[in-house]
């Protein structure tokens, strides 16, 4: 579903969040560096903020494995709830085990060249 005005950015974010595979995670900077803007993670937030229905955003999370914060997915507890139900390894602390769950993709579709 295309929206009228949406960034060039923005969609690549879209498409990447698209490939995360269920019980595999991105952070938000990961996604930024895939687009080619390693300090774009707060950019990449705000598409977040702003995305599609049925985007598995839940997947995507902080650069340290914590969960986002406030009422996001429905409410506290919510997005581990999801992530849980897919196989997704946690800490004792509470953030997700980025060393068994990280995605790393062999290959991404994000419609941009990666820069220098």
């Amino acid at each position: 579903m295309k929206q009228a005005g949406m960034s060039g950015f923005r969609q690549g974010v879209y498409r990447i969040v698209r490939q995360i595979p269920a019980g595999k995670v991105a952070t938000y900077g990961q996604i930024a560096f895939l687009l080619g803007s390693p300090r774009a993670a707060r950019i990449v937030g705000a598409a977040m903020q702003a995305a599609p229905e049925g985007l598995p955003c839940h997947r995507v999370l902080y650069g340290d494995g914590s969960l986002c914060r406030g009422e996001i997915f429905g409410g506290e507890g919510c997005q581990r709830q999801l992530l849980e139900q897919e196989g997704v390894c946690f800490c004792p602390d509470g953030r997700v085990d980025l060393k068994q769950c990280l995605w790393q993709p062999e290959q991404i579709e994000s419609g941009f060249e990666k820069k220098g």
